[in-house]
């Protein structure tokens, strides 16, 4: 998990290149802070893409794809049994519980 690290605006203008480096190599997150309050925060650029992809909605043609794979994977891991076979199977144990011929 990144570290975290609260900052003033002046303290980042000053030392920014140590933060850069900071953000990048020891996966710190920076918290930029200007009269106490938090005004933005610096990140490494995977935090941020891994931020952006978590945050980006699927469009319904990408959603319907996903589907598509998972009950693809589905039917691999158990095939689906044949309705026909399904039903016979139900009416002789139907049959063989009511004795029918």
């Amino acid at each position: 998990m990144a570290h975290e690290r609260k900052v003033s605006a002046t303290e980042a203008r000053v030392h920014f290149g140590e933060l850069l480096r900071d953000v990048a190599t020891r996966e710190e997150r920076v918290i930029v802070e200007r009269g106490g309050k938090p005004q933005a925060v610096l990140m490494s650029m995977a935090d941020y893409q891994k931020l952006v992809a978590a945050q980006t909605p699927l469009d319904w043609e990408d959603a319907l794809d996903n589907l598509h794979r998972f009950g693809r994977r589905l039917v691999e891991r158990r095939p689906m049994a044949d309705p026909a076979d399904v039903i016979r199977e139900t009416r002789d144990e139907r049959d063989a519980d009511f004795h029918l011929p």
